[in-house]
């Protein structure tokens, strides 16, 4: 363990954390995260239109016959989640270049947008209603990594302009919201141009082309081995001081994105819970597998605020316990501290995977809902995935279950690092 622990910081840490703090990692990060406000929100429509109430009540048979009309706010937020995300990318990697961050949201914005071809139908002419309109549906999650693409695409080119110095400069004494507009017209007019023409004039169909070249890649994460390969490297980083969610997961969340999208899909068309199409969702891993934050650490939590015996212990479990209820666990990973730590790095990794592998065996074989909604990860863990399967109450009490094995698996490591800081308080 001494060796790997060696290992690890000199020849692994450093480069993984430059790969989180990667530009264009950092810029989708940032991006798809700036629109989880949106998400969060948007989403529990959907729980409104679709009510966990009895059938029988009144209030609920008026929601589901305006079901329509209440969850047009959802569709106007979390069913263009890729349109918001695209600003966002563009805003954080132009930020990270020292460029205008506006204008690069606003030319990645341009450049997603050139992408779709704009469907002709008949005008409304007393309505007032054009007669073309775009296709929504890869405004959603299913446009995300079009969006990804084209965003960085365009931050580039504007960069690779402004820095040719091949741009209008105005005078100082120009208002610099002026001069920026002027600057931005050259980058402007290349990418316009250039996704015009391969989009509308040589027929380039970005969605369907880049589509069928991750669609394997979306199928395969919705297995029992990614997930689990997700949640060990999430962990085994975390073990060392790196930070895993911001290694995997920005990678992974663009997927985590899409899939969500497809089940919030179908549960608006009408798709029961369990036979909704995705299972690996973030919620999935929110609520049954980061129980209390990464590595499942609520067990952890338990044990030290009721079973230690060092003082350390019953003052750090004291302290940590309910932030721990609401899933921060900066106190415990840090404190413990969990990093570096050979007895509690095993149940950090292995309480998760179990986690996983239950959560998702109970998922497959619909005794669970699987999830739509992602609701407020600082939720206790059986009110958020209530709230996150839209009323099953069910997945509450696999929520439970979790947490109460997640404690039976930390216990024995647990006394072990215990027994250790009795030993070294009282001198023995």
């Amino acid at each position: 363990m001494d060796f790997l622990i060696q290992f690890m910081d000199q020849h692994l840490a450093g480069p993984m954390n430059k790969l989180a703090a990667q530009k264009h990692l950092r810029a989708v990060r940032d991006g798809i995260v700036a629109t989880l406000p949106l998400i969060i929100v948007g989403s529990f429509f959907m729980i409104v239109a679709n009510p966990p109430l009895p059938l029988s009540w009144g209030i609920t048979q008026f929601l589901k016959d305006n079901a329509a009309q209440i969850v047009l706010p959802y569709r106007m937020t979390m069913a263009l989640m890729t349109l918001y995300s695209v600003f966002g990318i563009g805003y954080s990697l132009a930020q990270s270049y020292e460029m205008d961050a506006l204008t690069g949201g606003i030319l990645a914005e341009a450049a997603f947008l050139l992408t779709f071809t704009p469907i002709n139908v008949a005008a409304d002419l007393e309505a007032g209603v054009s007669g073309f309109v775009l296709p929504v549906a890869n405004l959603g999650g299913g446009g995300m990594f079009v969006g990804i693409v084209t965003a960085i695409l365009a931050v580039e080119i504007a960069r690779l302009i402004l820095n040719s110095n091949f741009k209008i400069t105005m005078p100082k004494e120009v208002p610099p919201s002026v001069a920026r507009s002027f600057e931005a017209l050259t980058p402007a007019a290349v990418i316009v141009v250039l996704m015009g023409t391969v989009t509308y004039y040589l027929g380039f169909n970005w969605h369907a082309f880049i589509g069928n070249l991750v669609a394997p890649l979306i199928k395969a994460s919705d297995s029992l081995p990614s997930v689990l390969l997700q949640v060990f490297l999430i962990t085994f980083f975390w073990a060392f001081g790196i930070h895993g969610v911001s290694v995997v997961g920005s990678a992974a969340r663009p997927i985590w994105n899409v899939l969500l999208d497809k089940n919030v899909a179908a549960a608006a068309a009408g798709t029961a819970g369990t036979a909704l199409p995705a299972i690996a969702v973030e919620p999935f891993f929110q609520w049954f597998i980061w129980i209390g934050g990464s590595g499942a650490t609520i067990g952890l939590a338990i044990c030290m605020a009721f079973f230690a015996k060092s003082s350390y212990a019953k003052s750090l479990g004291k302290t940590a316990f309910v932030p721990a209820l609401f899933n921060i666990n900066e106190p415990l990973i840090f404190g413990t501290p969990i990093v570096l730590n050979p007895t509690l790095i095993i149940p950090f990794i292995l309480a998760p995977m179990i986690n996983a592998t239950i959560a998702w065996v109970a998922t497959s074989m619909r005794l669970v809902d699987r999830l739509t909604i992602i609701s407020p990860w600082t939720l206790p863990g059986p009110i958020g995935v209530y709230l996150a399967s839209a009323g099953d109450w069910r997945t509450a009490v696999l929520n439970i279950v979790l947490i109460v094995l997640s404690v039976m698996i930390y216990f024995p490591f647990f006394k072990m690092y215990d027994r250790s800081l009795v030993k070294q308080e009282t001198g023995e």
